[in-house]
């Protein structure tokens, strides 16, 4: 009986440690990357479009060297750099700077165009808040009414940067 009763003190003992070392290494982490109201370059960002919400999520990869035509986004949308190093340029000349595991929330209906300056593919995945049938990107005309070919120019192409 003496023994019935020690095995349950410390069975209950075992259990009651268990439970406490699961409370304090838990199975799921969660980790805010970004909560915001603006954009990255500080312009509070538009109320969502009228329509049929229409969520898509792109996995964009950049070659090392490679720059991205000048365009904008008529959609809020954000993203984090998973591997790599960018760097987007705004239409006023100011630069984010974006590392591995950065991330951004895009300026909406303002030029700009990202860079890999490094020497392995940036890798964003990119999630985009749009309504059925409104483009995600836009990619500026030159001077002669052509797209600008700056991606093009480094082997990608212009679709290559942007989804339609």
């Amino acid at each position: 009986m003496r023994y019935h009763q020690f095995s349950t003190v410390l069975f209950s003992l075992l259990f009651f440690v268990c439970l406490i070392k699961a409370e304090q290494t838990p199975l799921v982490q969660v980790e805010s990357l970004l909560k915001t109201t603006t954009a990255w370059d500080g312009a509070t960002l538009p109320a969502y479009p009228e329509g049929q919400p229409e969520i898509t999520i792109l996995k964009i990869t950049i070659a090392p060297g490679a720059s991205l035509p000048w365009h904008k986004h008529p959609v809020i949308n954000s993203g984090v750099l998973l591997s790599g190093e960018l760097e987007v340029t705004h239409e006023d000349g100011r630069v984010l700077h974006l590392r591995a595991w950065d991330a951004i929330s895009e300026v909406v209906d303002t030029w700009h165009y990202g860079k890999n300056p490094g020497d392995e593919p940036a890798v964003i995945l990119v999630v985009y808040s749009g309504v059925v049938d409104m483009p995600l990107t836009i990619l500026k005309k030159d001077e002669a009414g052509d797209e600008d070919n700056k991606a093009s120019a480094q082997g990608h192409t212009p679709a290559a940067c942007c989804a339609e």
